[in-house]
C-alpha cells in the first residue's frame, strides 16, 4: 500500500485517477492535513518537522510500504524524515525536478505560493548538481491563483497558472512546482517551452518505491 500526505483535499481524485489510469493494481491511502501547509507557510517547513514525521508513522502504523507527500512546501521536511519513519518517503516532485534539468540549464519555475518557490528551486539546484549539469532557476509568483484557489475558483486559477506558463520565452523548460497546477500544462497554447507537471512522475516513482519487498 502506498500512503500519500495531501495538504488538500483536491489532490485525492486526482491522483485516485491517475493510479486507475497507469497503476490499476497499486492501493492508495490518502492522508490529508491542511495544517500542514498552514504551519509552514506561517513559519518555515522545518516548523512542521514533528508533525510530519507524526503523519509518516501514522501512515506505516496503518500499514503503507512507502509514502508519496503531494506538497511541494513541506517536500523537503517529508524526504528528511524517511530514515525514522522506517520506510521510503518521496516528494512527488523530484523526478519532475530531474526532467527539468535534463532539458536544459535554463528553468523557469512557476509557482501560485511563494513559500513553494524556495524549495523547488533548491530541488532543481540538487538535482542539477546530482547529474552534473550546469543550471540557472528563474522563479515566478503567479500572482493572484493563490487566492483563487483557495475560494474554490479552479478554473480561475488554472487560467492564471496557464496564462503566466504561456508568457515563457527563452527557457528550456517550465516547472509547475505545485501538484494543483498540473492541469495548466494541457491547456498552454502559446509557448513553444516545454512544461513539467509532478503528479504523472511523482506517483510512478512512489509506486515502484511501494512495490520493494
Amino acid at each position: 500500500m502506498l500512503a500519500l500526505l495531501h495538504t488538500s483535499p483536491v489532490h485525492v481524485p486526482v491522483f485516485d485517477a491517475l493510479r486507475d489510469e497507469a497503476h490499476p493494481e497499486l492501493e492508495l491511502r490518502h492522508l490529508v492535513d491542511a495544517g500542514l501547509l498552514d504551519g509552514a507557510r506561517r513559519e518555515g517547513p522545518e516548523a512542521v518537522t514533528d508533525a510530519v514525521l507524526a503523519a509518516l508513522r501514522r501512515a506505516v502504523d496503518d500499514g503503507a510500504r512507502a509514502v508519496l507527500c503531494t506538497c511541494s512546501t513541506i517536500g523537503g521536511v517529508a524526504e528528511a524524515a524517511a530514515e525514522r519513519a522506517g520506510v521510503p518517503v518521496l516528494r512527488v516532485d523530484r523526478p519532475m525536478a530531474a526532467a527539468a534539468v535534463a532539458a536544459g540549464p535554463h528553468v523557469v519555475v512557476l509557482a501560485a505560493l511563494e513559500s513553494t518557490l524556495t524549495p523547488t528551486a533548491a530541488l532543481i539546484e540538487e538535482e542539477a548538481e546530482r547529474a552534473g549539469r550546469p543550471v540557472e532557476v528563474r522563479t515566478h509568483l503567479v500572482d493572484g491563483a493563490w487566492s483563487r484557489f483557495e475560494a474554490g475558483d479552479t478554473e480561475g486559477y488554472l487560467r492564471l497558472v496557464t496564462a503566466a506558463a504561456d508568457s515563457v520565452t527563452a527557457a528550456d523548460a517550465i516547472v509547475l512546482a505545485q501538484a494543483s497546477m498540473a492541469p495548466a500544462r494541457e491547456l498552454t497554447r502559446a509557448t513553444t517551452v516545454p512544461v513539467l507537471s509532478s503528479p504523472g512522475p511523482g506517483l510512478a516513482a512512489a509506486a515502484e518505491a511501494a512495490r520493494v519487498p
